[in-house]
């Protein structure tokens, strides 16, 4: 099973759109564990600690935070970019086969920029 962390900005209609096609989907949201306002950096960290990978809209931070931590060292469980333009419907499908066909383990270490 994937485990998700919904960046602060990351769109809620696609959040909502896969707990509402699949309920058990294990997501959360930055502001849902209280770390709004918080940068790049640090959800990352929070993100390795808890197993999750971020998902995110930020094409423009993220991905160098994230490849900040690899070059450290550190753990860094993967992030998945949409871009904000990609249609609501197909990013939920997009997560829903990444959920049914792959594990966490796959994403560590990687940056993904999704649409695949």
């Amino acid at each position: 099973m994937i485990r998700l962390l919904a960046d602060e900005n990351f769109n809620g209609d696609i959040v909502l759109g896969l707990l509402l096609q699949l309920p058990h989907f294990d997501i959360v949201r930055v502001q849902d564990v209280g770390w709004s306002g918080t940068n790049d950096a640090e959800i990352l960290r929070w993100a390795a600690e808890n197993d999750r990978i971020l998902l995110s809209h930020d094409r423009a931070s993220a991905p160098s935070a994230a490849y900040e931590r690899i070059e450290a060292g550190e753990p860094m469980p993967g992030v998945f970019l949409l871009s904000a333009r990609f249609p609501v419907g197909p990013a939920i499908k997009e997560m829903l086969l990444i959920e049914a066909c792959s594990e966490q383990m796959e994403w560590i270490g990687l940056v993904v920029h999704l649409p695949m």
